[in-house]
């Protein structure tokens, strides 16, 4: 019997009940129709990279999606639209694209999955998230089986998460449509992430030469143990365990200065008006800004180290990046779980900030 163990990149997970690998959309919709129409518990994977399941497995059908193929649909003025069907390799479609002299994914080299789940986890990197440039969906819908196209602004696409992810569009993503535009002179988008800017020698914001960012920032990511590789124990994980929190400036603020720290969103400037003006009309005040704290400064200040683990556990804190919990080799999910609260718990008696997990996690509770 098939075992998500041997389906997921965090290598832990008991049987399937019912599993079927579909690698043509047609035989996808197909097969797709008749488990709805049986009724019973299903469920899509693609290549298992940000999914962390029970021992005790899936008592349902697990429809995973293999489905192959690249078309450029349309070329207009200076956006080139690429489609890509689900089951793709993410990483290697990056590659595609960059092969094709277009630019708007290259800092996104790297991050392990397939197409389809690019959307439903809305994925992000060095300062890019794949919402930059996805301009529609291919759906089928569930239950009815209505296939058709969503577009962009439908899939709600916010900090690794999207209207999939929450459960408000429910269906299977057959393939994603993606709004590149032309590499110009050969360059990239501008570079916004400080550390990938550095190594690239550019300053943030400004472009880099092309072919020079996917093998950067794939170096960038191996170093962090966050490039699958069978030489690398650290990589046997879900990659980034816990998201990035998003606080207010007045608990931003409670943290040590050195706290690694971004402000979201648009913020509002400040105004010099005379006091005998009054509040001008146009003057409209906003929400607090928020502000996103880095997880792993934050559990390393907790006093959790990288490589850390819990007495008898085969789960660890990676020992490159402490933001990933890896499989040190027969872990149970038990295991990741205990490791999972245990960093939450003392992370939050710490700073007061309880950290959300990144994967789905099917039967584990946190």
């Amino acid at each position: 019997m098939t075992s998500f163990s041997e389906l997921t990149t965090m290598r832990v997970g008991g049987p399937i009940s019912r599993y079927v690998a579909y690698s043509s959309t047609r035989s996808l919709i197909s097969g797709a129709k008749k488990i709805w129409a049986d009724g019973d518990d299903w469920m899509a994977l693609g290549s298992g990279s940000n999914l962390v399941v029970s021992d005790s497995g899936f008592d349902g059908d697990v429809i995973h999606v293999q489905t192959r193929g690249v078309t450029v649909k349309k070329a207009t003025g200076q956006r080139v639209s690429i489609h890509a069907e689900a089951g793709e390799d993410w990483d290697a479609f990056v590659a595609h694209t960059l092969a094709q002299g277009v630019r708007g994914l290259e800092t996104l080299s790297g991050i392990p999955g397939t197409v389809g789940a690019s959307v439903i986890q809305n994925i992000g990197a060095y300062g890019s998230e794949v919402s930059d440039t996805i301009e529609s969906i291919d759906f089928l819908e569930y239950p009815t089986g209505v296939r058709r196209t969503v577009l962009a602004e439908e899939l709600e696409l916010g900090l690794r998460t999207s209207a999939l992810k929450t459960g408000k569009l429910r269906g299977l993503v057959l393939g994603v449509t993606f709004s590149l535009e032309p590499a110009e002179e050969g360059l990239s988008i501008p570079i916004r992430y400080d550390q990938l800017a550095a190594v690239l020698g550019v300053q943030p914001g400004d472009r880099a030469p092309l072919d020079a960012v996917r093998p950067t920032v794939r170096s960038i990511r191996a170093s962090k143990g966050m490039l699958l590789s069978e030489e690398d124990p650290d990589s046997v994980s879900s990659g980034s365990f816990f998201l990035n929190p998003l606080v207010t400036e007045k608990i931003s603020l409670s943290l040590p200065q050195e706290a690694p720290r971004w402000l979201v969103g648009d913020q509002q400037q400040d105004r010099v008006v005379p006091l005998e003006a009054g509040t001008p009309d146009d003057v409209t005040f906003s929400e607090p800004g928020l502000v996103k704290i880095s997880a792993a400064w934050l559990i390393e200040y907790s006093g959790i180290p990288k490589g850390f683990s819990l007495p008898g556990s085969r789960a660890a804190i990676s020992s490159k990046h402490s933001l990933a919990i890896t499989n040190r080799g027969g872990a149970s999910s038990g295991d990741i779980g205990e490791l999972a609260r245990y960093v939450i718990t003392t992370v939050g008696n710490k700073t007061g900030i309880y950290l959300v997990p990144e994967p789905t996690l099917l039967g584990i509770e946190l």
